[in-house]
């Protein structure tokens, strides 16, 4: 009876003990159900916090992604209009009827391909926009630049990116003879303009356009085979051009400027480009085609 009891005895500690151990202490319970009465208290201050982190890096992560596009766009920009196309605006109506700049219309947007004399030269014939090689072209040109100089400054950086006109005076005429022709025009020869003795084929011409502008100006422009006055003959020198406006009665081309020290010619250096298309209006859209006045 004396084991028996002792054995009881002894199972009754070892419930005892293991029950200690696995922590059913009534006070360590209440401990730790305060403790989460005190976390479920708490309204997800945690979380906020990592919710408004969240949207702070969404923000420069946003601001970082827009930063890099605009840069992509205005390298892009800058290459594409430094070396391939850019746009221009006709300043005048001495191109009529091929490219419109006439006073109260809306004048063409063309669209010029610098590529192409990277690899050849201008040919008669051909549509270009070019720099005033000498003072004598520049008329009534203002630069588009502001008197201010920090804007001057800022206009010049958008300049690179076509997103201000470059500050020089740009014509658009095309080329009828090249380095080392002679051109002239004689109105008593009944040729009109001609290259090496050469007359042209120059259906670019709108001869109704000549004859109405003969008209307004009292018998002063448009007359005769030439269009004007006679000139030359004058021989262009290499590397030059010698340019004439589709409007022959209402432009002033290299005639006009024969006694400058190019002989009125302009150096291929001062092309900017080739016309390849007109842009705007939208009822003008199209290609400029390269007629040789020579064939």
């Amino acid at each position: 009876m004396n084991r028996a009891v002792t054995c009881g005895a002894d199972i009754a500690t070892l419930f005892y003990v293991d029950d200690n151990s696995r922590g059913d202490d009534p006070s360590q319970a209440n401990e730790e159900s305060g403790s989460g009465e005190d976390a479920q208290s708490d309204p997800g201050f945690t979380f906020q916090e990592d919710a408004s982190d969240d949207e702070e890096k969404g923000k420069s992560r946003w601001l970082r992604e827009l930063l890099i596009i605009v840069a992509i766009v205005l390298v892009l920009m800058f290459v594409f209009t430094q070396f391939f196309f850019r746009q221009y605006v006709v300043p005048s109506e001495s191109m009529e009827p091929t490219l419109h700049g006439c006073y109260g219309c809306t004048n063409d947007h063309i669209v010029v391909d610098k590529m192409v004399y990277r690899f050849s030269d201008p040919e008669p014939g051909d549509v270009v926009v070019f720099k005033a090689p000498t003072s004598s072209w520049d008329g009534g040109w203002s630069s588009p630049r502001s008197s201010n100089p920090v804007m001057h400054k800022v206009q010049d950086v958008l300049a690179w990116f076509a997103l201000a006109p470059p500050d020089e005076n740009n014509l658009v005429k095309r080329v009828i003879a090249t380095g080392g022709q002679t051109v002239q025009c004689r109105e008593a020869d009944g040729k009109g303009v001609t290259v090496d003795g050469k007359a042209l084929n120059e259906p670019y011409i709108d001869k109704q356009l000549q004859a109405q502008t003969y008209q307004q100006s009292g018998g002063v422009l448009g007359q005769g085979s030439c269009y004007g006055e006679d000139f030359g003959p004058i021989k262009v020198p290499e590397g030059n051009l010698w340019v004439m406006g589709d409007n022959r009665s209402n432009s002033a081309d290299s005639r006009a400027h024969i006694d400058d020290e190019y002989q009125g010619t302009v150096p291929v250096s001062d092309v900017r480009g080739k016309v390849r298309f007109i842009i705007y209006p939208f009822s003008r859209i199209g290609g400029v085609g390269s007629v040789n006045p020579q064939s």
